[in-house]
């Protein structure tokens, strides 16, 4: 196969390109997709890069179909996946709920954007809730929350390997920010990385007989029976919870002796580094804690962080109206450290709200 990246170089890109790059190191054979921004030049880049090595793209007539193709796709073998944001993300809910009903290795990129409704084009956190919890069942899906655009470009590849490992839906959750802005990274072949791509294989049309040569896929996503549905929600369950372990990601800085502890995901967790160093200057200790999986959120790590510490006081920072909140104060459920929180829906959060917001706590 021909490769896509060649050595390791450094580029200068905004973070949609670097997912388009990601997605061709990922050996990603077809896109479909559907415009809606802030996700666009995902589509754009993929289509001027996909007939100089033999990939693919269809734009369908809407999100569902875009969604819907993937999992048709995906059921023949083929390395497929799309992007979407805000109300496509609200449309291709229905596909991400068959994906997960039928174990299809899906990938999705979501570049959140403000809502509600179409809300303004730019930049959110508020698609959180949505893509870790959506759909109408019990939402067994892996999701990675990117703060860089060296970020963007790796968890695109370990995404599409999530996916193909472990078969349940797998999300790459950017944001406007990311997607539009420009700064460098490095971009390598997997494979000069040790990372071993997953190759795609198909899950109907297989050779044999049913009964005789193998056992039956049973790729359904409608039960006829209260009984059956029972059965296999509550063997989805405890396989996913059989992998949490080996997909919990996150990152802390400086909680050891930390009296607040500054919790974020994605971009504005870049803030909270920076607000940390500043803080401390000021003689004031403070530290950061990153979840990096949203889904599964890195729960027994946190924990940890707060018991090793010495912190008096837990600040959740975000770029929506609680929604992380929502999943961190389920999440330690009996931790008794005191909350705050510095919401600022569709809005940026800089080092300078931070620093601010604390030294009003303390």
């Amino acid at each position: 196969m021909q490769k896509v990246i060649g050595e390791t170089k450094k580029a200068f890109l905004t973070g949609n390109e670097a997912i388009a790059w990601g997605c061709l190191a990922a050996e990603a054979e077809i896109m479909f997709g559907y415009p809606i921004t802030p996700q666009n030049e995902i589509m754009h880049y993929w289509t001027r890069l996909a007939p100089k090595y033999g990939k693919n793209f269809l734009q369908t007539e809407d999100e569902i179909s875009a969604g819907f193709t993937v999992c048709g796709a995906l059921q023949t073998g083929l390395k497929a996946f799309t992007a979407t944001a805000g109300p496509g993300n609200v449309l291709m809910q229905e596909p991400f709920g068959m994906a997960e009903a039928m174990r299809l290795p899906f990938f999705a990129i979501i570049q959140q954007r403000g809502g509600p409704s179409s809300g303004t084009v730019i930049y959110s956190q508020q698609e959180v809730s949505l893509t870790a919890h959506g759909g109408n069942g019990e939402g067994h899906r892996i999701v990675y929350s990117t703060a860089n655009h060296q970020e963007l470009y790796d968890y695109t590849i370990k995404g599409f390997n999530t996916a193909w490992k472990y078969r349940f839906p797998t999300f790459l959750l950017g944001d406007g920010y990311q997607a539009k802005m420009r700064e460098p990274l490095e971009m390598y072949d997997p494979s000069d990385r040790g990372i071993e791509i997953i190759k795609p294989f198909p899950l109907i049309g297989l050779e044999g007989h049913i009964g005789e040569d193998r056992e039956p896929q049973h790729l359904r996503n409608i039960y006829s029976l209260e009984e059956e549905l029972y059965d296999v929600v509550l063997k989805y369950d405890s396989e996913y919870d059989s992998i949490k372990a080996e997909l919990v990601e996150f990152s802390e800085m400086q909680c050891e002796d930390a009296e607040i502890i500054i919790i974020s995901h994605g971009v504005v967790s870049r803030a909270a580094e920076d607000a940390v160093k500043a803080l401390r200057a000021q003689g004031i200790k403070a530290g950061c804690f990153r979840p990096i999986t949203l889904r599964p959120f890195p729960r027994e790590q946190l924990l940890a962080v707060i018991d090793k510490s010495n912190a008096k006081k837990m600040l959740i920072a975000e770029s929506a109206m609680g929604q992380l909140e929502r999943i961190v104060k389920y999440e330690i459920y009996g931790q008794t450290l005191p909350v705050e929180t510095l919401f600022m829906p569709g809005v940026g959060i800089i080092d300078y709200d931070l620093i601010n917001k604390v030294k009003s706590i303390i």
